[in-house]
């Protein structure tokens, strides 16, 4: 990495470490969950946005990298720090794997093969009560000695700029475009010698390990696991986030998965009302702009910079 972009991310670090002086616990622990959320959407959007792989199985490969990394600390004294990349790669494997079962699958079809694998992990989860405890949930060991949420912020933060600085090498790289013409046309690309099989693996076992390694953090910063964590709605929010914040860009995703994760929190009374409310906020944003509220920015600086001149 060149120095230049060490100085960048250490001077982007720096600034965002100042964000959680002077607020309570409460408030950096949504902070320290949008992190979190961040993570999983700019990787759910690497697969979606970027190669038109409409993958509904994200949400489960975070849980697989936090059960993974939380029984090999239980059962066979593993740190920590190293159970959670081992669950981040056991996630990218069983990723590569799907990403292999689903090469010929699209849209719907591929929606509806990726939604029955989590289903089917959710239940495995379930049953294997001698493991997992099931239902119950597990009890996770929790990377520090102390619960508060602001010691943790700062792990979370660095991990969310390293996730998402990689995520930007590659769309910005050959990569980027290959990936990008499998989205728009994967019969041209074929003819234009793109190996469309090997980058759809790529992409599939690279976001899954992403989604395995958050989750891994955030198992052993909750303490808990439950295969509650594997409903569908964990998918539809990291979906919503995606979409409102702007698909197929690379700040949508960080913009929406901050502005719903703390709406949540604040609507947090009304239960699951709050999913009604964000599909209608959804399609009211779809009906003004497709973009989300990245497209909306970027189509209004224009008439704030002529606003201000």
């Amino acid at each position: 990495m060149a120095a230049k972009h060490i100085l960048i991310l250490a001077g982007i670090y720096a600034v965002l470490a100042l964000v959680p002086l002077g607020l309570n616990e409460y408030y950096i622990h949504v902070l320290n969950i949008s992190c979190y959320y961040v993570i999983m959407a700019a990787s759910w959007n690497l697969i979606a946005g970027y190669t038109g792989q409409f993958s509904l199985a994200h949400h489960a490969f975070a849980v697989m990298g936090g059960y993974t990394s939380a029984l090999l600390v239980i059962h066979f004294n593993i740190p920590i720090l190293l159970g959670i990349p081992v669950g981040g790669l056991l996630a990218a494997a069983v990723g590569f794997c799907l990403g292999t079962l689903c090469l010929k699958m699209r849209a719907i079809y591929l929606g509806l093969a990726t939604w029955a694998f989590s289903e089917t992990f959710r239940i495995i989860l379930s049953m294997s009560y001698t493991l997992t405890r099931g239902d119950l949930g597990l009890s996770t060991p929790t990377l520090l000695a102390t619960g508060m949420a602001f010691n943790y912020y700062y792990i979370f933060l660095l991990l969310a700029i390293s996730c998402l600085f990689i995520i930007y090498k590659i769309i910005h790289s050959r990569i980027g475009y290959y990936i990008r013409s499998i989205r728009d046309d994967e019969e041209a690309a074929l003819s234009m010698g793109v190996d469309t099989v090997k980058w759809k693996r790529f992409v599939f076992a690279t976001s899954s390990f992403f989604a395995g390694i958050a989750g891994g953090f955030y198992a052993h910063y909750i303490g808990l696991l439950s295969p509650v964590s594997v409903d569908f709605n964990e998918m539809a929010i990291l979906i919503i986030m995606v979409i409102t914040g702007g698909l197929r860009t690379f700040t949508g995703p960080i913009i929406g998965a901050i502005f719903i994760e703390i709406l949540s929190e604040l609507l947090r009374e009304y239960g699951q009302i709050r999913m009604v409310l964000f599909a209608l906020m959804v399609i009211i944003l779809m009906r003004i702009n497709r973009d989300g509220i990245a497209g909306l920015c970027k189509n209004l600086w224009p008439r704030i910079q002529a606003y201000i001149k």
